[in-house]
């Protein structure tokens, strides 16, 4: 398998305001994330018309990303969570905006040396650069056919959701990379983070609410991610659905289990 299609960022956009439509828990959340893909897309069509932006292709995936690039598009990102974020978001926004550019840039430096999506800053910057790590990760080398690791083929990040495509009379398990959001392949019966194999210890959790969404948890590691089940629903957008869902991972937290990796929204 090659993922080789562009993103489609109107139907992400529509499907956000479809679910908070549906989801009144989370139609905050949703309207915040429906302006962050408009940023996003904005950010990926630039590139798609300029590809110079993406840096030398024989270089290791995070250093092909611009990081002058990325410190340009901060300040209208800080300016767009400051009016539009969360009070928690909008006060780090400020924060950052205080700093010089030479610290936003070591920021988001860090971010990308580090590969890990925790810190307060993790959200400015997996906003800037995901744009631009799809579009790596959507070209023709990234070949997948036959991997089967538990972390991204292409960039090595952990996994954010699974995902269930139709096939035959059932589903095949694919997880999404919680960077450059590329599917690859996996096995339904396994836990993505220790490996467990019995299906007795890889309790999943539903609510009738939320029929295209569950928790896929595992009782050796205590770690869980959510999946979307596109047999139940075809217009289903896991990147979305996922962060539609934010009941189901406050049930999880509450019951002991922690996420292999955050969504972009920090649940």
């Amino acid at each position: 398998m090659t993922q080789t299609k562009k993103p489609d960022w109107r139907k992400r956009i529509e499907r956000a305001i479809d679910l908070a439509g549906r989801h009144p828990s989370a139609a905050e959340v949703l309207a915040f994330y429906r302006r962050i893909l408009e940023f996003q897309k904005t950010i990926y069509d630039g590139i798609s018309s300029r590809p110079a932006l993406v840096g030398n292709r024989e270089a290791g995936f995070r250093q092909q990303l611009d990081v002058d690039a990325a410190v340009q598009q901060l300040p209208a990102l800080l300016s767009l969570v400051q009016k539009s974020g969360p009070s928690k978001l909008a006060s780090q926004a400020a924060e950052i905006n205080r700093t010089s550019s030479e610290q936003q840039r070591q920021m988001l430096a860090d971010f990308l040396a580090g590969g890990d999506n925790a810190g307060p800053s993790s959200f400015f910057a997996r906003v800037l650069f995901q744009p631009y790590a799809e579009y790596l990760a959507a070209a023709p080398a990234a070949q997948l056919a036959g991997f089967s690791g538990s972390v991204c083929p292409v960039c090595s990040a952990k996994p954010q959701v699974a995902v269930l495509h139709p096939e035959g009379d059932g589903g095949k398990r694919f997880l999404v990379c919680s960077f450059c959001l590329t599917e690859w392949e996996f096995r339904r019966i396994l836990c993505p983070f220790c490996g467990e194999e019995d299906y007795q210890k890889l309790p999943r959790y539903s609510a009738e609410d939320l029929a295209t969404a569950r928790v896929e948890a595992c009782d050796t590691c205590k770690y869980y991610l959510k999946s979307v089940d596109m047999t139940v629903d075809g217009h289903a957008i896991p990147l979305v659905d996922e962060i539609a869902t934010v009941a189901l991972d406050l049930w999880a937290a509450e019951h002991g289990y922690t996420k292999i990796s955050t969504n972009l929204m920090g649940f």
